[in-house]
């Protein structure tokens, strides 16, 4: 097996997954392998280098990727997503926190290996903030990093606790002295807004509401979104959000004054995602019958993100905004996919 450097993807088989693996390949810098429960779709497949079937539980497995690979960075974007995690939130725990904790280890002991820092990204969430009320919502505005850090989810708290770790393994694990990381994990975390994708169908998330509406609407299906049409949180295309991780993964760690930085792109309301999916689909058959639980969830999250260290110190800077997502990147993508379905 190759012991230069390479990369290892995490949940790689997820929405995120697909992206990032097809823009690395088409890098070659390093060659990628990934992990997860599921294997890679076949048209995914041929990109990677090997793929590991299992668990991030399974330290067995990981030990197999140590042995075999010398990884110096490491995409972790395996996770159970924030409505099953409802459910079952023992399990949530298990797989989020322990198996986030399995790959910083695994992350620690690499760059022990080779000598050198092993980037570590992380995707958390808007879901890691907790405003307490709707009105509350509506004066805070754009809400910044460190501000209502008080999750109302399972999943909130995980994301949220990862960070944590996160920081801990980059800035003070191991290490004797204050001041810039030295450490093994160069920890990087952008807490994503809600990611909307023209090639995957969503899978759980509770801000899937939007991409759940119109994959429907381009397939004739009927559809009940399960928030109130006011709703509104922080989106971004699935492009925009592989581009966050590559410039973020990329950028100098010296520029970075942050484990966690927010990003956005558009922060649209539920009927104006609606009036968009109808003006594309005129046949759409969608409506509205909320979900109290998972509207009390939105309602906790911010109406919008204050990005400004991300733009500042690393680019960030999304080519989609609203009406640039749908007109240039969904709707023409989402037609093609469902071609035929509602003729």
């Amino acid at each position: 097996m190759s012991r230069s450097p390479s990369v290892l993807i995490t949940g790689a088989s997820g929405e995120i997954g697909h992206g990032l693996i097809a823009r690395l390949a088409a890098g070659a810098a390093r060659p990628v392998v990934t992990l997860d429960l599921n294997p890679l779709p076949p048209e995914v497949a041929p990109r990677v280098r090997q793929q590991f079937v299992g668990s991030i539980l399974d330290t067995a497995l990981l030990e197999r990727v140590l042995a075999e690979y010398e990884v110096d960075r490491v995409y972790h974007l395996a996770a159970l997503l924030s409505t099953r995690s409802e459910f079952s939130p023992a399990l949530a725990h298990k797989v989020n926190v322990e198996g986030a904790l399995n790959l910083l280890e695994f992350a620690q002991r690499q760059g022990e290996s080779h000598g050198r820092p092993v980037v570590f990204f992380y995707p958390s969430s808007i879901a890691a903030f907790g405003l307490p009320d709707p009105a509350t919502k509506a004066k805070a505005g754009r809400v910044a990093e460190d501000e209502y850090n008080v999750p109302t989810t399972m999943y909130g708290a995980n994301k949220l606790y990862c960070e944590h770790l996160g920081r801990y393994y980059a800035r003070h694990y191991k290490q004797l002295a204050a001041g810039p990381a030295t450490g093994r994990v160069d920890f990087r975390c952008v807490r994503f807004p809600g990611l909307i994708s023209a090639d995957t169908v969503p899978s759980g998330g509770t801000s899937d509401y939007a991409p759940e509406m119109l994959h429907a609407a381009a397939a004739g299906t009927p559809y009940d979104c399960f928030v109130r049409p006011d709703t509104r949180i922080p989106f971004m295309a699935m492009p925009d959000a592989v581009d966050c991780i590559l410039r973020l993964t990329a950028a100098p760690r010296a520029a970075l004054t942050r484990t966690v930085y927010n990003v956005g792109a558009f922060a649209p309301t539920a009927a104006e995602v609606e009036a968009v999916a109808r003006a594309a689909f005129p046949a759409a058959r969608l409506g509205t019958k909320v979900d109290e639980k998972r509207q009390g969830i939105v309602d906790s999250w911010p109406a919008d993100v204050d990005d400004a260290a991300a733009r500042r110190d690393w680019g960030h800077a999304p080519r989609y905004d609203f009406a640039g997502c749908f007109r240039d990147y969904l709707i023409p993508r989402i037609k093609t996919r469902y071609a035929g379905a509602t003729s």
